[in-house]
């Protein structure tokens, strides 16, 4: 049986435009929000460009995880950076794209292809990620596999690609996988 669900936030706003400022108040929290500095806004606590990111980037990366579990994938968390790039301001400003890079910590980068399914499969199923696929371009840029759980973020920024011939490298070894939507 399926059920509606609602979810509900009040939002105080102060100040015309970018000069404004506000919070957001949902059941449990409450913060600050106001437009970027690169808005030309005040650029105080987050503001919506950041929090609709942040929504994608949780979804997947809850997505993933528990595909990853239902599939029996090694795993201890998932990390995804998640970028949004807004186009066609300061005039017509909208989302363009929207793009998840996840890591997979304490994986096996030998099932690389396991983990690439599994990623595909949670950009499918990310509610939020498919609500706004019909405006925006929604893709993974990389995957991204560690096999110790703990990375630090210098190792992060550190990518082998998936065809480098050397696998001896272990725990810090990062395989990226490039797939993009549709491609």
């Amino acid at each position: 049986m399926t059920r509606d669900l609602n979810f509900e936030v009040e939002l105080r706003w102060t100040g015309a435009g970018s000069v404004g400022i506000g919070e957001i108040a949902g059941k449990r929290h409450g913060f600050p929000v106001s437009a970027p500095d690169s808005m030309g806004g005040r650029g105080v606590g987050t503001n919506p460009e950041e929090l609709l990111v942040s929504a994608v980037a949780t979804c997947y990366g809850a997505t993933l995880f528990g595909e990853l579990e239902r599939a029996r994938l090694p795993v201890d968390s998932v990390a995804v950076t998640a970028r949004g790039t807004v186009t066609g301001y300061p005039g017509r400003a909208r989302f363009e794209r929207l793009s998840v890079s996840p890591s997979i910590l304490g994986g096996s980068t030998w099932m690389l292809e396991e983990y690439e399914a599994a990623a595909n499969y949670a950009h499918d199923r990310c509610l939020i990620g498919r609500a706004l696929a019909e405006d925006v371009t929604y893709v993974i840029d990389s995957i991204q596999v560690h096999e110790s759980g703990v990375v630090s973020p210098a190792t992060l920024d550190r990518r082998v690609t998936a065809d480098d011939s050397d696998r001896s490298m272990h725990d810090e070894r990062t395989l990226e996988l490039a797939w993009r939507s549709g491609e």
